[in-house]
């Protein structure tokens, strides 16, 4: 058809100009009557050169980023090009799930919705790595019915998968040697073989890292290159090019280089650390191999629970079929945005609907909007009134509209770096903390919430921070509960009240706690879905009997009134960390802190001495709690199962929050461990969860029951409490319930 229009959809800038330099180089093996003329639309794009793309193109190479902001907000540009709009492509499908796919599903509502104003109804073509569900996510993401093409015609010759586990060096704290250092001693090995190889690394820190080890190592350092964001296109260019020429021997890379982005076919891959994902792992894996010769993937696990599981159970990995992407296009917060941006676009007609949202809950939406000011309604349509482009204040990758801005300060002043989201500010920049920007390490120097402004300045620090929270849980709504083994499992809508009140600093790669360190951050409000694990009485009184329950409240016997009482006189009623002086009028007495814990003594009069007793303000008591608190195992359960559930889910760790309770509102008042998605109001990781909680509770047994260290470390429960014993036996004790062994035995 003469005038017909394509849209290409990639997820990267870098994979967008590669195909663009395929799609030329078969267009100059057609016809010139045959050809096709291409065009890239993206944040690179030259403004001089936009308008002759818009006008010349008629396939449009863009991402969902610039489709967003910069082509559907402006479509009144693109007139010509929308009314001959056939076939919208949609490539790596799979990288839309989470927080991102539920926006890219709304915008892809948005793009319907323009394309039926101009008269066309495109044909979508979704192409995707191997995912479990990927029918159910083509569908979600375009809301059409799909068929599913899954036959590879490919050439392929044997692969070798080996997941290689670095030896224990420190069996008492279960600290293995660095996988960092693993991975460049094997992608040595091999280029001493002149095996071509590719190492991936998770952050552009550690590519830069292990490029210089692996430099310093070889005979022919030139022929080793990195690869990773914020190199310039053309070495990107020159790399690759090498890459595929043979000319480039090694290259450690970001997964900037998992996607499809020609490199031709390495002869191994060197995975340093578990991907986050059976399909990210296949598909860096799947970059060692050229036609029907033989190749090498070796994936060379961390400390991390997830990487150990792994290890310890290859078969589960070799076996199980890719996990579910999971997107929730209707959650409130984005679907809102949305239906903002497309109310700038074009009216809204009453009674119209916006994709799947149907029209009486449209108008429900439209009417909040309106008590907003935002839209105004005449004629039977809601027009669009505030001022801007709402797209412009939207990001794709998170589901909160407010943002905190990062700057860096370098030899040249200050420059913006990123943005997070308002609600993550607290935990990935609060002050102390160690921020990652493209692998960049940036020591937080201040934390503005009123200007929302973080200001960092770079760091080579050798370790990374972990945020020390407290959280208080409410029940909104309970959906779904079952009888299980051990308790029952539930999940609904839960509210999370949580403060961060400190850091762990971990060292890179080993994951030893180094330190900690204290922060005052106001408390923050989530309202989320969440999973959670409720222990029967049963189980618990099984538990008592064998010594192996310390999550029951203390009861600090029978002189505790008056030691508490001549603790606090003796310190004249002041607290002994910030010296804050007991507040008469509001009531409200200092805490009296157990110096060493309480259930380290064998009775209370040893415990309530006054030599290990203190007084402390309310704040500063809740700080030193977390510090020298002796760890349970209902603690070590939320640690594992909050390690272990992205390996089912698709997602990030940090996409997760966990919380241990041993009176739990969501249980009436008896202990439980809930998993709950970080977005607000949830996108589909609870009920997932609860679905699967049999499986992840023998995994979850499975890992605690493998691991080589003495009473917890980083790779199971993680390590002990800072003054108290660790509390593997007891989470163990607690897994074998959950799943049946105790009452078995």
């Amino acid at each position: 058809v003469p005038n017909a229009r394509a849209l290409y959809l990639f997820p990267t800038k870098a994979l967008a100009q590669d195909q663009k330099e395929e799609l030329d180089a078969w267009m100059d093996t057609l016809p010139k009557d045959a050809r096709v003329p291409v065009g890239v639309y993206d944040g690179d794009t030259s403004s001089s050169a936009r308008p002759k793309v818009r006008r010349n193109a008629r396939l449009i190479i863009s991402n969902p980023d610039m489709l967003h902001t910069g082509i559907l907000p402006h479509h009144t540009r693109w007139a010509e090009f929308f009314s001959n709009l056939q076939y919208v492509v949609i490539d790596e499908m799979h990288t839309y799930r989470g927080v991102f796919g539920s926006h890219v599903a709304n915008l892809l509502r948005r793009l319907k919705r323009i394309c039926g104003f101009y008269g066309v109804q495109p044909q979508f073509i979704l192409t995707s790595a191997t995912i479990a569900n990927p029918v159910e996510l083509a569908q979600k993401l375009i809301e059409e019915q799909v068929v599913l093409i899954d036959q590879d015609g490919a050439p392929r010759g044997p692969k070798h998968f080996l997941i290689y586990n670095p030896p224990v060096v420190n069996e008492d704290l279960g600290i293995r040697a660095s996988v960092l250092q693993e991975s460049v001693r094997l992608a040595d090995d091999l280029l001493t073989y002149d095996v071509q190889t590719i190492i991936f690394g998770r952050a552009r820190r550690t590519v830069e890292v292990m490029l210089n080890y692996l430099r310093d190592a070889s005979a022919e350092p030139d022929t080793i290159r990195g690869y990773r964001s914020g190199y310039l296109p053309r070495q990107r260019r020159e790399i690759e090019a090498g890459l595929r020429s043979g000319a480039v021997r090694a290259v450690v890379a970001t997964n900037a280089l998992e996607l499809g982005i020609d490199i031709g076919g390495m002869g191994a891959a060197v995975l340093t650390g578990y991907p986050g994902s059976i399909a990210a792992t296949w598909q860096q894996a799947g970059r060692a191999g050229r036609a029907t010769d033989a190749s090498l993937a070796v994936l060379v696990t961390s400390a991390n629970p997830l990487d150990q599981f792994l290890a310890r159970h290859p078969k589960y990995f070799f076996e199980r079929s890719p996990e579910q992407a999971l997107i929730n296009p209707d959650n409130l917060l984005i679907l809102l945005a949305h239906i903002r941006c497309a109310a700038f676009e074009l009216p809204f007609k009453q009674g119209a609907h916006f994709g799947g949202v149907q029209a009486a809950q449209l108008l429900e939406f439209l009417q909040l909007l309106e008590e907003g000011q935002e839209v105004h309604q005449s004629g039977g349509k809601f027009f669009w009134m505030a001022e801007g482009y709402p797209a412009a204040d939207i990001s794709l990758r998170s589901a909160s509209p407010d943002t905190v801005v990062l700057q860096a300060r370098d030899e040249r002043g200050w420059r913006v770096v990123g943005e997070v989201d308002a609600a993550s500010a607290h935990w990935m920049v609060h002050p102390e903390a160690i921020y990652l920007h493209e692998g960049q390490a940036f020591h937080v120097e201040e934390l503005d919430l009123d200007e929302h402004i973080a200001r960092l300045k770079p760091t080579d620090a050798e370790y990374f921070t972990e945020p020390r929270s407290e959280s208080e849980v409410a029940l909104i709504d309970e959906h779904e509960r079952a009888d299980v083994e051990g308790g029952y499992k539930a999940q609904g809508e839960i509210s999370i009240t949580s403060q961060v009140v400190g850091y762990h600093k971990i060292e890179w790669f080993t994951h030893e706690r180094l330190g900690v360190g204290e922060v005052d951050l106001p408390a923050t409000e989530l309202q989320t879905t969440g999973y959670w694990v409720a222990l029967s009485e049963t189980t618990i009184e099984g538990l008592r009997e064998q010594g192996l329950w310390s999550s029951d409240i203390n009861k600090y016997g029978a002189n505790w009134t008056k030691q508490k009482a001549a603790a606090r006189e003796r310190d004249e009623y002041t607290c002994q960390n910030c010296g804050l002086v007991e507040d008469k009028e509001d009531g409200r007495a200092h805490d009296v802190h157990h110096k060493l814990p309480f259930r380290s003594f064998g009775g209370y009069e040893e415990a309530n001495r006054l030599d290990n007793l203190t007084t402390l303000c309310p704040s500063c008591h809740r700080r030193a709690e977390t510090v020298v608190r002796v760890r349970s195992g209902l603690s070590g359960l939320a640690f594992t199962l909050g390690h272990l559930a992205p390996l089912f889910l698709m997602c990030d760790v940090r996409d997760l929050g966990v919380h241990a309770d041993p009176q739990s509102p969501l249980a009436d008042m008896q202990p439980a461990v809930v998993v709950y998605d970080q977005t607000p109001a949830g996108i589909g990781f609870s009920e997932r969860l609860y679905e699967l909680h049999d499986e992840i509770m023998l995994r979850a047994m499975e890992l605690v029951a493998a691991c080589e260290c003495t009473d917890g470390c980083p790779s199971c429960v993680g390590p002990g409490g800072e003054a108290g014993q660790g509390s593997k036996t007891e989470t163990l004790a607690i897994l074998r319930a959950m799943v049946g062994e105790m009452r078995r035995e």
